[in-house]
């Protein structure tokens, strides 16, 4: 199992999105969680995901479909332990 499949099967999708949002445009970070997890957002809930982490100023609107850190950004704890490494 590569580092991202273990990331996705893994973490919390909120943690997921908060790191992959800054690096991935939402349709590639989509296609990316339905390889490796699909449950994680069989009912819409990327989409409910990124909206309560906009709201929260966690993730804030960047260049080229990507997000930027907002002002309340906060690295998860998997990506501070550097568990996947």
């Amino acid at each position: 199992m590569n580092t991202i499949e273990q990331i996705f099967k893994n973490e919390a999708l909120e943690e997921i999105v908060t790191v992959f949002a800054l690096l991935k445009a939402h349709p590639h970070l989509e296609m990316m969680i339905r390889r490796h997890n699909i449950e994680l957002i069989q009912h819409g809930e990327l989409a409910k995901t990124y909206t309560k982490l906009f709201e929260a100023g966690i993730l804030a609107s960047g260049k080229k479909g990507l997000c930027i850190k907002g002002p309340n950004w906060k690295a998860p704890k998997f990506f501070l332990e550097k568990r996947y490494t």
